[in-house]
């Protein structure tokens, strides 16, 4: 018996978010008493794969088929089901993020596990096995039993963190046989934004609603996001009416994000908004409206005008690095 966890790669290399999952996963190891297996597939060197070690990891399973070097969400599924069976896998650990959710639930339809999307904190029992997640946009959580022998869980971003616990890594290299009707689907073209932190890993997020007016007054967005290290995002108007690109665009209808800090800059707060960036450690809002729905999920706020507060927040964090 084991603990799987399939990590995702970005042109050969892993971020925070592989090694949350190796410690997440180690946790519920622990828990079952059992060792962590970490599959990688694609083309990733030696020494980045030892790296997931550091949080427990005790075996290292790569792929580095050239066939692989593209997602093709049916082949990457039936290779992770080949490594469950061949590991004894009886729990599996995906990211919930855009990957995990095309792959985990076709891994749950060949084994027949159960399965918890956005789960936030180890099982609270395994015997019977009981998961925690959000629901309701976040402003509720279940307690989802799983019957199942195989399990499966999506953890949510930035829920449980790093735990290193080193172990001896023991890395082998596998090969799987596959159908041609696995590939089926071809990846023609792979576009990929370069040269800005991702939403999905930044720990800061700086982002604008309608109340920044129009796209010529988004630069002190930029320059706030920039002073911070963090990544820029919006509302859906927002990039609905193309001031922005939707890939910045965050919600239920755009990306899930949960970074450590927040900031909304008028931004009202609908529920759908709300419900992409619920899961954020701590939220910021500034809105001239003092009945904003967005004060309600705010941890701080500030009643008052964007184009007054941001430049004033700017001007204080300059003086504070001696800009």
């Amino acid at each position: 018996m084991s603990v799987l966890v399939y990590l995702e790669n970005w042109d050969g290399k892993f971020k925070k978010l592989s090694y949350e999952l190796v410690s997440y996963a180690n946790g519920i190891a622990q828990q079952l008493n059992t060792s962590v297996v970490a599959l990688s597939i694609g083309n990733v060197e030696g020494e980045e794969l030892k790296k997931v070690s550091l949080y427990g990891a005790s075996k290292i399973i790569a792929v580095n088929d050239p066939k692989f070097d593209q997602l093709v969400n049916q082949a990457y599924a039936s290779v992770i089901s080949q490594v469950a069976v061949n590991e004894q896998a009886s729990v599996l650990v995906f990211a919930g993020n855009m990957t995990g959710k095309a792959v985990a639930p076709r891994v749950a339809v060949k084994l027949k596990a159960g399965m918890v999307t956005g789960a936030v904190a180890l099982p609270q029992t395994t015997d019977p096995f009981v998961v925690k997640k959000k629901v309701y946009t976040g402003k509720a959580f279940a307690s989802v039993l799983i019957k199942s022998s195989v399990k499966i869980i999506t953890l949510a971003q930035n829920a449980y963190g790093l735990h290193e616990q080193p172990a001896e890594p023991v890395v082998e290299q596998f090969s799987p046989q596959l159908p041609e009707k696995d590939f089926a689907t071809t990846v023609i073209e792979t576009n990929m934004l370069t040269g800005k932190l991702l939403l999905t890993d930044a720990e800061i997020v700086v982002s604008g609603g309608r109340g920044m007016k129009g796209p010529e007054f988004w630069q002190p967005i930029e320059e706030l996001a920039a002073l911070l290290g963090g990544a820029t995002a919006c509302s859906r108007p927002v990039a609905d009416e193309g001031w922005r690109p939707h890939h910045e665009h965050v919600g239920q209808t755009g990306k899930i994000i949960a970074p450590t800090v927040y900031f909304a800059f008028g931004i009202s707060g609908a529920i759908q908004h709300l419900g992409g960036v619920s899961s954020s450690k701590i939220i910021v809002a500034v809105n001239k409206d003092k009945d904003a729905p967005i004060f309600e999920a705010a941890n701080y706020g500030v009643v008052g005008d964007v184009a007054t507060v941001l430049p004033a927040l700017i001007k204080c964090l300059k003086d504070i690095k001696g800009q």
